[in-house]
């Protein structure tokens, strides 16, 4: 894993030193930060190299949202989010910033570096050829997505949402059966985070978003038809 770098944002020493400690031995490259000011700095510096960003929601001199909204303006780089706080309606803001994952501090240093595995490889995984879906284009190597022809924006979360999706085509999904598989972690907090993704991306599909039935009392079904 030589060739992915990860920043690491938080203004606890110890903290960055502890996950520095288990993700270096993995392979990964670290780069670290102890405020938003700087983890802008370091971003701008280095954002052609840095894979993924571990970032503090309770920062001095710049938060974590405040870093999370500058980031988003110009890069879909995933994003995990390290938060003591456990409010769900902190987690669904974030998601609407375009927030990939959630971690609550405390945590187990071996699961921080599980879910940071599971985004690494969903994200560079090995290329896979262009499918059409109606209209709808995805790219699995460069995680875009045309409808049309034309590429909209997507976060990483929506994309993953997307795919699964499309990847089930004709298939009626439970809305648990795709938080175990899209956030591939038992995930505890309310079905609305799914509504919310959907919701984003049907508007971003425009005309196609059609395609993203609603099941009644089930979840989800991708279905094209003429």
């Amino acid at each position: 894993m030589n060739d992915i770098t990860i920043l690491v944002v938080d203004d606890e020493s110890r903290m960055r030193k502890l996950i520095k400690d288990f993700l270096s031995n993995k392979g990964y490259n670290i780069l670290e930060a102890e405020n938003g000011e700087v983890a802008l700095q370091v971003f701008e510096d280095s954002k052609d190299k840095i894979n993924l960003i571990l970032l503090d929601v309770m920062m001095p001199k710049l938060d974590g949202w405040s870093v999370l909204r500058q980031i988003r303006q110009t890069s879909k780089v995933p994003i995990i989010m390290l938060t003591a706080r456990g409010e769900e309606q902190d987690e669904l803001f974030g998601f609407e910033l375009g927030v990939d994952e959630y971690i609550s501090k405390p945590f187990s240093p071996k699961i921080l570096v599980a879910r940071v595995e599971a985004i690494i490889k969903r994200v560079y995984a090995q290329k896979q050829e262009n499918k059409d879906y109606g209209g709808i284009t995805i790219d699995a190597e460069g995680r875009t997505v045309k409808v049309d022809g034309k590429p909209i924006e997507l976060s990483l979360r929506e994309y993953e949402l997307l795919k699964y999706l499309v990847d089930n085509e004709n298939i009626a999904l439970s809305r648990d059966k795709i938080l175990n598989n899209v956030w591939n972690y038992d995930y505890y907090g309310d079905s609305r985070t799914i509504d919310s993704h959907i919701k984003k991306i049907r508007h971003k599909l425009g005309k196609k978003g059609k395609y993203i039935k609603t099941m009644r009392g089930v979840g989800y079904k991708f279905e094209v038809k003429n």
